[in-house]
């Protein structure tokens, strides 16, 4: 882009900005400070200025033939998301609690509109991924039948809860851990242990079920399903 300098502009009669590039002109923006301009005035205006941009796009040319395969460590970086407005609360979490800990972990700054629209920037390309993944894993909608990687993150006497996505779990009942009878489901598995799962059903109540079987194994132990959340009756 050219234009004239400040001392033009103030004692002149216009401020003409002219922006494009070899092929063209993309972009024109004019002040006029008379009552108006001579198409002669115009013609030469835009001579001038494709001879000036010409210049300076050879020396840009000299300098840097092609844009830059990467940004600069030191640039920051900035992704966006789209989560739907019912979703906006799993994002936060409690209290801020999921959103604080994906800042914390990431080291990025996470920030969530009205509408749904969350916005990741940072200086770490790896940070920001990975701040942008967790959003997205929160808002998945897992579906039956997908396969895991996931991490046991608690074992209780019935089974274990293994997380399948950051901040999202699933359990494995004892009768889904191995074909024979399992009475102590840590015999079989490890907090922290990394282990492969399948999505076996989503229930009503949004609740995960998992199995450790596969194949010829899954149909020999069909899932039973998951007990319901006692009802407490209170009296008054």
């Amino acid at each position: 882009m050219t234009d004239i300098i400040g001392i033009e502009d103030f004692g002149g009669d216009m401020d003409f900005k002219v922006a494009g590039t070899k092929n063209g002109i993309t972009a024109i923006q004019l002040d006029v400070k008379v009552d108006g301009i001579t198409d002669k005035q115009v013609e030469e205006t835009l001579e001038k200025a494709k001879i000036g941009r010409e210049f300076i796009l050879e020396k840009m040319q000299t300098t840097l033939s092609e844009p830059r395969k990467e940004l600069s460590q030191y640039a920051p970086r900035v992704s966006m998301i789209m989560v739907p407005q019912e979703k906006i609360g799993e994002v936060i979490g409690p209290g801020g609690k999921v959103i604080r800990q994906i800042i914390a972990e990431t080291g990025c700054d996470v920030n969530v509109d009205d509408d749904g629209k969350v916005t990741i920037s940072g200086t770490d390309p790896v940070g920001v991924q990975k701040a942008y993944d967790w959003v997205a894993s929160i808002i998945r909608v897992v579906q039956p039948n997908e396969e895991f990687e996931g991490e046991v993150k608690r074992i209780l006497p019935f089974g274990a809860f293994v997380e399948i996505l950051p901040g999202k779990e699933g359990m494995v009942h004892v009768s889904q851990m191995s074909t024979g009878f399992v009475q102590n489901p840590e015999a079989v598995v490890q907090l922290g242990q990394k282990v492969k799962v399948r999505v076996v059903e989503i229930d009503d109540q949004g609740r995960i079920n998992l199995s450790m079987l596969f194949g010829e194994d899954a149909l020999k132990n069909p899932p039973k399903p998951r007990e319901p959340r006692p009802f407490n009756r209170r009296r008054f």
